[in-house]
């Protein structure tokens, strides 16, 4: 389900970066997830997740990736993650200048809110699609197999 990386033999840092983006084909469709972790501080690759997600929304997918990414640097022990997705509605929902209306959104929104208060930074702006591209080539190769 999952496409990792090696870890280096390098301590764990204390800041990472997580590029995460998720998509369906169809709305809903088949949906995957892609989470991209590096070291904030050298650029250098921690972890990809690539996951499938079943049928479901673009924006359950969205979500998908946020969980999984703020999980995975949970694991690894990370204190601090400044995140990075395209999705515009699920940044300003995190940041609270959208409300969260759609009912299928309320658990994964309540789940990405509680595992962001878990560190001790954290940080969530919007970037282009072309800034994403890593996270969205795994997101589709998890599409692409649970075609």
């Amino acid at each position: 389900m999952s496409e990792n990386s090696p870890q280096s033999q390098n301590p764990m840092p204390q800041q990472v970066l997580i590029y995460a983006d998720g998509g369906s084909r169809g709305n809903p469709g088949p949906a995957g997830c892609g989470v991209v972790l590096s070291n904030a501080a050298t650029g250098e690759n921690l972890e990809n997740i690539s996951h499938f997600l079943g049928t479901a929304t673009n924006n359950v997918a969205e979500y998908t990736g946020l969980v999984l990414g703020l999980e995975k640097a949970l694991a690894l022990g990370i204190p601090e993650v400044e995140v990075r997705m395209d999705s515009e509605l699920v940044v300003k929902q995190i940041k609270g200048e959208y409300r969260v209306k759609n009912e299928n959104l309320k658990p994964l929104y309540l789940k990405a809110t509680a595992l962001k208060s878990k560190f001790k930074k954290f940080a969530i702006s919007h970037v282009r699609r072309e800034q994403n591209k890593e996270a969205d080539r795994l997101a589709n190769q998890a599409m692409d197999r649970g075609a």
